[in-house]
């Protein structure tokens, strides 16, 4: 069992730069691949990145790549997303997911946190 708690959200301009942690319980969450998600007001969950267990791999979605930064410490069982020239469109709820073995659809996702708000205004 893996219980994730997401923090590090909130309100920033257009520009600027904010750091989402997933902090998660278990000692086996080095295990687990991890992804960040996010879903705004009348749009479905939208996938961003994932880290694989050892964190050697990642993989970005295009509308984030280059822009967003996903790490993890193992050791703190933390991941975390580093999001920069964020832009109004990036406003949403930002949720972070672990499965031992990387679904092929986001309702896969085993475990899921509470989510975060992230506002980005113009």
């Amino acid at each position: 069992q893996v219980q994730l708690v997401e923090s590090g959200g909130g309100l920033v301009q257009a520009g600027g730069s904010l750091r989402l942690s997933c902090a998660a319980s278990g000692r086996t969450f080095s295990r687990y691949a991890v992804a960040w998600f996010r879903q705004a007001p009348g749009k479905e969950r939208e996938f961003l990145a994932r880290i694989s267990a050892s964190g050697l791999t990642t993989y970005y979605a295009d509308s984030v790549k280059g822009r967003f930064t996903i790490s993890r410490d193992n050791a703190k069982n933390t991941v975390y997303l580093q999001m920069n020239s964020l832009k109004p469109e990036d406003t949403a709820v930002y949720y972070c997911a672990a499965s031992w073995v990387v679904p092929t659809s986001t309702q896969e996702w085993s475990y899921w946190g509470q989510g975060t708000q992230v506002t980005v205004s113009s």
